[in-house]
């Protein structure tokens, strides 16, 4: 299940709409759908989220906390809100189009992909573009 918590005024506009989205993104990888906590936050929350648990004194786009188990995927996913805001002036890209990046991130870091090395973030990059295709895909 997939659900959605705000600590900040940020509010998706079609839960249901991303939650199909994702559990599409998540089948497409053989992968289950377990307990998936998206919480929306602003910096100051982030920030302390990574200093908190991660010892991490930056800001961060997301921070997601993997407990899945085998292949059924369980986790929190912290996303800030300012930063995808900001994330998509210095990309050029649409505020929707970094939310849909960073969303489904969290998801591709469950399902095994890393972003740690150049070749592991190219590869990252590649499954954040195909997963963000699935969005208006109609079944």
């Amino acid at each position: 299940m997939i659900s959605y918590t705000y600590e900040t005024d940020f509010q998706l506009d079609n839960e249901p709409l991303f939650s199909d989205w994702i559990s599409k993104v998540i089948l497409s990888e053989n992968k289950k759908e377990g307990d998936i906590n998206y919480i929306f936050c602003d910096d100051a929350f982030i920030l302390n989220i990574n200093k908190q648990y991660l010892d991490h004194d930056y800001y961060t786009d997301i921070i997601s906390f993997d407990y899945s188990v085998g292949n059924e995927l369980h986790g929190d996913i912290f996303v800030s809100v300012e930063r995808v805001i900001e994330n998509a002036e210095d990309f050029n890209v649409t505020f929707d189009e970094e939310l849909k990046r960073v969303i489904i991130h969290g998801i591709l870091h469950y399902c095994g992909y890393k972003d740690k090395s150049e070749d592991e973030e190219i590869l990252m990059r590649n499954k954040e573009d195909e997963k963000i295709k699935l969005f208006h895909v109609k079944q």
